[in-house]
C-alpha cells in the first residue's frame, strides 16, 4: 500500500514536508500530488493533505483516511468532491498548541500592560507611563475549549490573569471558570481581553457582528487567532471607530494575504499579524501523522477525528 502527499503549496514547502514524513515513516512508499494510473490509485491507503485542491482525492478505491497536515479543516469539509465515508483527522500538533499559546500570552500583555499604546506614543516621542494593574484583574476570555483554547488558557493562568472559558456545550478546564450557550453574553460583558480560538462552522461564521461585538465590555480587546471569517471587517472598524472595542489583534484575515488596500493596514486600532501565530510544525506533525496510520492499520481508534456534523 501507498501513502499520498497533496496539498496547494509551494514546490520546497512539499518538499520539506515529505523529507519529515519520509524520516518519520521510512518503511512507506509515498506519492505526489496525485497518482499516474489506476494501479497507483488502488494502491493509495490514506492521503495526508494540506487543502488540496477539489477532486484530489476522487477515484481512490482503497482510501481509508484522510490525514490534514492543518488544525483547520473548514475548507476540506467544504469541497463537495470529499470521498463520502472516509474517516478525516485533523492536525493537533504539539509544537503548535505551545506557538499558540506564546503568542496569545503576548498579545495579551501587550494590552493588558499599554505595550501597543507605548509603541505608538514612540512614534511621537512621547514619555507617558500607562496605568498599570496587576495581571488577576484582568480577565481573559477564550472562546473555545479545546486543544488550543485548553493550552492558551493554561499559559494565562500560570501567568496570573484570570481566565474564563466558552464553548458551544459544557466544559471543564482547571482552574477556568467555564461557561456555555447562552452565558456568552454575561462573559464578553466581562472581558478586558476575549480571545477567539473557535472552529469555522457554519454556527460561526461572522460570529463577530455589529450585534455580538455590542455585547463587548466597553474599552475591551479582540484577539483573532481562528479564522478570518469569523469577524465582519466592517462591523470590527466601527466598533473600533466608535471606542466600544480599544484594539483588534488579527492573524487571520477572509483574504490572505490582506489586501494592500484593507484599511486593517493602517487602522491605530489594529495590530496585523501574517497568519504566522502558530504555523504547524512539520517535525512533531509528522509524528502525528505516523501514529494515526499505525492506528487505522491496527484497527485502534484514530486521534482527533472530525465530525462533519459539527464540522471540527
Amino acid at each position: 500500500m501507498a501513502l499520498l502527499l497533496t496539498g496547494q503549496w509551494g514546490a520546497a514547502e512539499a518538499a520539506r514536508w515529505l523529507q519529515v514524513l519520509q524520516q518519520a515513516m521510512p518503511a512507506e512508499q509515498w506519492l505526489i500530488d496525485a497518482p499516474r494510473d489506476a494501479a497507483e490509485a488502488a494502491a493509495i491507503e490514506m492521503a495526508v493533505v494540506a487543502n488540496p485542491p477539489p477532486g484530489r482525492l476522487q477515484g481512490l478505491p482503497n482510501l481509508r483516511l484522510i490525514q490534514s497536515l492543518w488544525a483547520g479543516v473548514d475548507r476540506l469539509l467544504a469541497d463537495p468532491t470529499l470521498p463520502a465515508g472516509v474517516p478525516l483527522a485533523r492536525m493537533v500538533d504539539p509544537a503548535m498548541n505551545e506557538a499558540m499559546a506564546q503568542t496569545a500570552l503576548w498579545a495579551v500583555l501587550a494590552l493588558h500592560r499599554g505595550f501597543f499604546d507605548v509603541q505608538a506614543q514612540q512614534a511621537q516621542r512621547l514619555w507617558r507611563q500607562p496605568a498599570q494593574c496587576r495581571a488577576a484583574e484582568w480577565r481573559v476570555l477564550v472562546l473555545g475549549l479545546g486543544e488550543l483554547g485548553g493550552r492558551v488558557a493554561a499559559a494565562l493562568l500560570s501567568q496570573g490573569y484570570t481566565v474564563e472559558g466558552w464553548s458551544r456545550s459544557p466544559r471543564q478546564v482547571p482552574g477556568v471558570q467555564c461557561c456555555s450557550g447562552a452565558e456568552l453574553v454575561g462573559a464578553l460583558a466581562r472581558a478586558d481581553t476575549v480571545i477567539n480560538l473557535l472552529p469555522l462552522t457554519d454556527q460561526t461564521r461572522g460570529f463577530f457582528d455589529a450585534q455580538r461585538l455590542a455585547l463587548f465590555k466597553p474599552g475591551a480587546s479582540l484577539i483573532n487567532l481562528a479564522r478570518g471569517a469569523h469577524v465582519i471587517d466592517a462591523d470590527l472598524l466601527a466598533a473600533l471607530d466608535a471606542g466600544q472595542l480599544r484594539r483588534a489583534v488579527l492573524d487571520v484575515f477572509h483574504q490572505e494575504p490582506l489586501a494592500a488596500e484593507h484599511p486593517f493596514w493602517s487602522h491605530a486600532g489594529v495590530t496585523v499579524l501574517p497568519h504566522t501565530a502558530a504555523q504547524t510544525d512539520p517535525r512533531s506533525a509528522a509524528a502525528v501523522v505516523a501514529a494515526n496510520l499505525q492506528a487505522l492499520r491496527a484497527g485502534r481508534p484514530l486521534a482527533h477525528r472530525v465530525e462533519a456534523v459539527r464540522g471540527y
